[in-house]
């Protein structure tokens, strides 16, 4: 097992943190950069005039940005995912964990692919969650179904929780490090489709799946937690908006409410999709007859149909933390300063003929029901009011606005910025390092107090 260090990029972009001014000209520049950022060293200087694009040069200044940021981290001293092929489909590796977040905690791995490569050569890839039963048992268990499901070509990232015990779950945040880094590793490699990246798990693994669902939606083509349900308050539903998403829950598994929290989920989104004809494809099922054990074959050929869209137009995030953590960030959205500490924030962003409405409000929870055994919140009444006193930076690309023409931006009804944007690889490199996707790699930015 190869040793790690804990690079405060997985922080710094995916989690907190602010952006760090940048100059880069030179690939060589660009490099350094990203090597600080990403080992969390010496912050470089303001972005300079002369870092503008011009429009039709935009394809080639990406180009150099990806190629930059691939180089960066070549040069890290951590572990990188090993090479699959047909004669070696199976390789079983493991990542440690950093330290400051779980003392001697390793999260052994299977790395699987299946069936012969897609027409285009990329891999989509399935992660897959176990349960709490002892994991050495689950984790094998894991390697059975990632081979039978019929979901080829694909590969599959198949962990085995690090350690066990009461209260230990796939989403607190030593684990979080690791979907940061197994997300930012995926997304370097040029051999998977990043577009179709899928979250699913059963038991412990689903109520773990549902949370990472909300979490990461902006990464998942689609997920599928399995016999779980967790309270709406621990994965908003609103942040699957362009996901797709399932849920199979046995009708009779009474254990900790998994019947009845499936249900609430499934109204939830299906109210949502009432109200957002676009968005929230889910199927969400109570199957009839079965408790805490079903059949988990049909999940993944239906995860596989979907495809993620890296810029949609309209968006909904309920800023949550998980384990103390937030997400510094959503699709083109950056957050600079959350506008409370104590509420949750809730963005809806919508983009039409290069007019950008977006509305910042507090969420307020109120807990309707409550059970007498566990005390897990059951129901809630969820209300907004409009914030005050954030920041944020909107990331914009040719897929979401014509950058020749004039940009409106509008915060909770109040114009806050008319113009013409400017394309700078600044921007480039700076939303580059916040999402480690080639596809969010944006020339442009606005940024917005209000």
């Amino acid at each position: 097992m190869k040793g790690i260090r804990f690079y405060q990029c997985l922080a710094l972009c995916l989690l907190g943190g602010a952006f760090v001014p940048v100059q880069g000209q030179t690939s060589g520049e660009m490099v350094d950069y990203f090597v600080q950022q990403l080992e969390g060293g010496q912050q470089v200087a303001p972005v300079q005039q002369s870092d503008k694009v011009k429009i039709s040069r935009l394809a080639q200044r990406r180009s150099e940005v990806w190629n930059a940021w691939q180089e960066a981290n070549r040069l890290l001293d951590e572990p990188v995912l090993p090479a699959l092929s047909v004669q070696k489909p199976v390789v079983a590796d493991s990542i440690l964990l950093p330290d400051t977040l779980e003392p001697s905690a390793v999260m052994n791995y299977y790395w699987v692919q299946k069936g012969d490569a897609a027409s285009d050569g990329r891999w989509p890839v399935f992660i897959y969650l176990h349960g709490s039963g002892p994991r050495d048992r689950e984790w094998s268990t894991g390697l059975k179904l990632a081979q039978q499901f019929d979901d080829a070509p694909s590969r599959y990232f198949v962990p085995r929780i690090p350690n066990e015990g009461a209260y230990y779950r796939w989403w607190q945040r030593s684990k979080q490090w690791t979907w940061n880094w197994l997300l930012r590793r995926l997304m370097l490699d040029d051999s998977v489709n990043a577009r179709r990246l899928y979250v699913f798990g059963i038991s412990e693994g689903g109520y773990g799946s549902q949370r990472l669902a909300s979490f990461y939606a902006d990464y998942w083509a689609a997920a599928g937690p399995m016999a779980g349900g967790e309270p709406l308050k621990n994965a908003p539903a609103e942040n699957c908006r362009n996901i797709g998403f399932s849920l199979l829950t046995g009708a009779d598994d009474t254990g900790f409410y998994r019947n009845q929290l499936s249900r609430l989920v499934s109204d939830a989104f299906d109210s949502l999709q009432t109200v957002f004809t676009d968005g929230f494809k889910h199927r969400i099922e109570l199957i009839p007859g079965r408790g805490h054990h079903i059949d988990y074959r049909p999940t993944t050929p239906w995860l596989k149909t979907f495809s993620r869209n890296p810029w949609p137009r309209h968006f909904l995030w309920e800023d949550f933390e998980m384990d103390g953590w937030h997400r510094n960030g959503f699709y083109n959205l950056a957050v600079e300063k959350r506008p409370c500490d104590t509420l949750r924030t809730r963005y809806r962003m919508d983009i039409a003929d290069n007019r950008i409405e977006l509305s910042v409000d507090n969420v307020h929870y109120q807990t309707v029901e409550r059970d007498s055994v566990w005390g897990i919140e059951l129901r809630f009444a969820k209300t907004y009011t409009p914030a005050t006193g954030g920041a944020l930076t909107l990331f914009l690309n040719e897929h979401l606005v014509d950058l020749s023409k004039p940009v409106t931006v509008v915060v909770n009804g109040k114009e806050v910025f008319r113009g013409k944007v400017t394309c700078r690889v600044g921007s480039m490199m700076r939303s580059l390092c916040l999402f480690y996707d080639r596809e969010r790699i944006f020339p442009a930015e606005v940024e917005v107090r209000y």
